[in-house]
């Protein structure tokens, strides 16, 4: 192990002791400090000794789970607090050169093959009822001579490049834990459902608190075969958003809340610009009252901002992460005006070290969340999981207080306001 730090408050070096590690770390509460060191080289033992000085320590191995770290003053009983690994850095997304993404004119009598023919490329992604396309050519250079012929082209009303955006990792395994209480809240059999759709990964229906909140999931990106032996990031969502909606509800509630799981990935290991407005307009044609993005990139997409605002004034809320880089950069979806954007807060009720802080950042809620899975406890962090967080709230409000959506995001900006950040331009 290497280090090189001065000054750090030792709950940042465990955190990034356990994101480094993926071990499983306890920290006795009240134990705080800060730490200056710097080596090379290290055994994990030896390394430990040279962080955490003059505190104790014990490291339980495991065959079959993470390695077990826990710290304390007293003893190891006393090392109760779970440390939260910040999330890795959100993957950067990328170009996608030998493809385009263009939108016709309403009028345009082209026939959509024979127009992208006429330019070389081959359709290979439609949204028909909007005239969105996405379009292949044979290579980088000839997606750009496209482009600019086609900035020529009458019939044509946008044109922008495809991006593809890495999908989320997995979520980390716990042991030795008591499990988190069973669900108690209940769907409701009769009245009006309250959709909260979720752009993610596809939702696995079995093995967690999900069954019949779960409606039929829908892919446009193509068939997947989720993990079987952990929780895929699209369920875990899923899972954060129940209980975060229990835990504003009564025991004994009935919810009109389901989630429409829409799969933007696919069996792909990315998705794309193109697959993201396409669970939009799926996600709004299902009766979706809320759209979850735990996603997010620096691309501007000016499709994806035209959907949304057209679904934002049809009384469709969204609510997306900012981002889990510590930067002031605009995250988007997030970025847009029409988007509720969510930071993350650490156990201290701060912002946490890893997420976005920008000034487009309009609320925050807890990064942290706790999800069963086969049996087996697993820890998700991030914006994503602030993002599930609040759209439980959204949901819960339009379930009990209000049905109006523009009311319900009043109060959330209200009361999850970061005070401490200038509002969305």
């Amino acid at each position: 192990m290497d280090a090189e730090i001065e000054g750090w408050p030792l709950q940042k070096v465990l955190e990034h002791v356990a994101a480094q590690t993926r071990w499983q770390i306890m920290v006795e509460p009240g134990t705080s400090r800060f730490v200056t060191a710097k080596f090379k080289n290290l055994k994990p033992g030896e390394a430990l000794r040279k962080l955490l000085s003059d505190l104790s320590f014990v490291m339980l191995p495991s065959t079959n789970g993470p390695t077990r770290l826990y710290v304390f003053k007293t003893s190891v009983q006393t090392a109760t607090n779970l440390v939260a690994a910040p999330p890795p850095p959100a993957a950067v997304p990328q170009l996608i050169p030998d493809e385009l993404l263009v939108r016709l004119k309403s009028d345009s009598t082209n026939s959509v093959d024979e127009f992208a023919s006429r330019y070389g490329g081959k359709v290979i992604g439609r949204m028909d009822d909007l005239h969105v396309y996405r379009l292949k050519f044979q290579d980088e250079n000839s997606a750009k001579a496209a482009r600019e012929a086609m900035a020529k082209d009458n019939s044509i009303g946008t044109i922008e490049s495809n991006y593809a955006t890495p999908r989320p990792g997995q979520p980390n395994s716990l042991t030795g834990l008591d499990a988190i209480p069973a669900l108690t809240l209940r769907p409701a059999q009769t009245g009006n459902q309250i959709v909260v759709a979720l752009l993610d990964t596809a939702v696995q229906p079995d093995g967690s608190a999900l069954g019949s909140f779960l409606l039929p999931q829908v892919s446009v990106s193509g068939p997947s075969q989720p993990p079987s032996d952990m929780p895929s990031h699209g369920s875990s969502m899923a899972e954060t958003i129940l209980y975060s909606l229990a835990r504003v509800s009564s025991e004994t509630a009935e919810s009109p809340v389901r989630i429409l799981p829409v799969d933007i990935y696919g069996p792909n290991e990315s998705t794309t610009t193109f697959d993201i407005a396409n669970g939009i307009v799926t996600a709004v044609s299902k009766g979706a009252s809320i759209i979850n993005l735990s996603l997010g990139g620096t691309g501007d997409s000016p499709l994806i901002h035209s959907l949304i605002r057209s679904a934002r004034d049809q009384g469709v809320l969204f609510i997306a992460a900012a981002g889990n880089e510590p930067t002031l950069a605009p995250t988007y979806p997030a970025a847009y005006p029409e988007v509720i954007a969510v930071t993350a807060l650490s156990p201290t009720g701060e912002i946490a070290p890893y997420a976005n802080r920008g000034d487009f950042v309009d609320v925050a809620a807890p990064g942290v969340s706790l999800v069963h899975y086969a049996g087996q406890l697993y820890m998700v962090t991030g914006t994503s999981t602030a993002t599930a967080n609040v759209s439980a709230l959204a949901a819960a409000l339009m379930s009990n207080a209000t049905k109006d959506p523009a009311i319900v995001e009043a109060l959330i900006r209200q009361n999850l306001a970061v005070t401490a950040l200038a509002p969305k331009p």
